[in-house]
Order: C-alpha cells, then structure tokens, then sequence
C-alpha cells in the first residue's frame, strides 16, 4: 500500500456499490471517497483528494468496462493491485417488507439482465436506473413496500434495507476483475510470488506486425491471459492493444518479450506490474 496522505481510496459510484465493496475488502483501514464517474476518481487521485482509486476493468459475463482500456493510459497512475469480487446480488426492500410485497425490482440495467430467471419466477417488473447503490438509496428514501432493489447486501446495510432474497444471479460465476491504480510507480517483487505486468501498445503499420509483436512472448514462454483491441483518436486505421500476461519485466523472459515487442511498435507504456491474485487459481 501507498504512505497514506488522506487515507482515502476513489471509486465510482454511490456507497455500497461494488467498487465499496472492493475497496472495504483489500483496504478496509481506507476511508472510501465516491466519485461520479470513473475520470472523477482518477483526477481524486491526481489532485490529491484521495491516494488510490478502485477501477472495474472487466466481468466475467459482460466483458471489458466500456471505456475504461482508454482511461488508463492517460491516466497519469500506476496499476498496483488486483481484486476480483464475485458479483453477488440481493434484492432488497424496505423494513417490514416481503418477498411477495415487491412488484418492481429497480437497479442498474446490466444487474437487471442477471436476474431475469429470479424476477420472472417471482413476477417482478424490471425499472432501470443509474446505478446499483444509487437503487437502494432510492428505494430507502421512498418507504414504498412494493419497491425493491437489486444491490449488494453492503447496499442494503448502508440505506438500511432488509434483505428479502440473496445470490439471485443466474450465473454462480460472475465476477468482476477490478485494479487498484496509485500515483507512484509501487511494483511487486519479481524475487517473491507470482506477478501480473500490464500495458498497451499500438503496432508499425507492416504486414503482420501484430503476429511478428506476439512471438517473443510464445517462443519466451510468456503466458499472455489478455489481449484486447481498441480504437483511438476515432480512426479505423489506428488500432491499440491491451495486454495483460503473468510474469515481472525483471523476469528475463519478459524482458526478451518485450524487446521484441519493441521492434514491432510504434507505442508501449507498461501500465503496471503487481502481484498475482490468489483467486485467478479458481479460475
């Protein structure tokens, strides 16, 4: 962890979201500082009004967070953590209420569409809003029974909330990877543990170039477990890549890797290199 300043860590979204969740569970002593939008915690962390920010990079069912491959780059901060939280749905209502008081489930339309087989079985009507947490400050506020929400069960602690059904997500696996970015470069040790490095890069405009860029890493027996393309600058033509592979830039097979990366890019950042976490073993 970073020498604390304001003892802070930024996240998007209401308290009780998610990403509270992520923050309470890897920095519990931290105060959490919700943010607007994920460009709101980031700039927290660049001005100072909070040390680290906990950003969802991607899920197990609906794949990268819209944007946020974009947002990192030019960010300004350093990945120094990984976190994954196993998305775990409640729905809740209001002190007193039942099960079979609520007629409309209310939540963020992704949480929504991981519970259709739950609120057809039951006959609840789906109303989307902004966010998760922001759902259950709603339904708390309105006092109406037959309102529900669906959040995590920190949500319902927070707005004061009764559970009335819990793990309601169709699918047991869904997770969300998230990654801790701080303003100073914090690596893990390539002599202890297992590491993950990050980073983006954009290829020479040559004929196979991103084929030729990929090579080192298979014939230095680099595992690269993410790779993910994306526009930038609203061009068809420029294309940049997101690479995610396990291994420390110290380690002499992602050094060889990455020269070789060299030859074939006209941009590289190394976003990160930081510990392995333990739950990529259930994966």
């Amino acid at each position: 962890m970073t020498e604390a300043q304001t003892n802070r860590i930024a996240f998007q979204g209401e308290m009780g979201a998610y990403s509270h969740q992520a923050c309470r569970e890897v920095y519990p002593e931290m105060e959490p500082f919700p943010c607007a939008t994920f460009e709101d915690a980031v700039a927290a962390v660049n001005n100072g009004a909070a040390d680290l920010a906990m950003l969802p990079v991607e899920n197990s069912l609906y794949g990268r967070v819209a944007d946020i491959h974009r947002l990192l780059p030019e960010s300004g901060l350093y990945i120094i953590a990984e976190h994954f939280v196993p998305v775990r749905i409640s729905l809740l209502g209001v002190p007193g209420a039942q099960l079979s008081d609520i007629k409309v489930a209310q939540s963020h339309v992704v949480l929504l569409g991981q519970c259709r087989k739950f609120l057809k079985e039951h006959g609840i009507k789906s109303e989307v809003h902004a966010d998760t947490a922001g759902s259950a400050k709603s339904v708390a506020e309105g006092g109406d029974k037959t309102q529900g929400a669906l959040a995590s069960q920190l949500a319902g602690e927070i707005y004061g909330l009764d559970p009335l059904a819990t793990d309601i997500q169709d699918a047991a696996h869904n997770t969300t990877r998230f990654l801790v970015m701080s303003p100073r470069r914090i690596e893990s040790d390539p002599r202890q543990g297992r590491s993950m490095t990050s980073f983006v890069f954009q290829v020479r405009n040559v004929p196979a170039a991103l084929y030729k860029a990929m090579g080192g890493f298979a014939t230095n027996g680099v595992n690269m477990v993410k790779l993910e393309s994306y526009m930038v600058g609203g061009s068809f033509t420029a294309t940049q890549f997101y690479a995610d592979i396990e291994g420390h830039p110290e380690h002499d097979n992602v050094q060889l890797a990455m020269e070789e990366l060299g030859f074939f890019t006209s941009f590289l950042k190394v976003l990160g290199a930081y510990p392995r976490s333990e739950a990529r073993n259930d994966r």
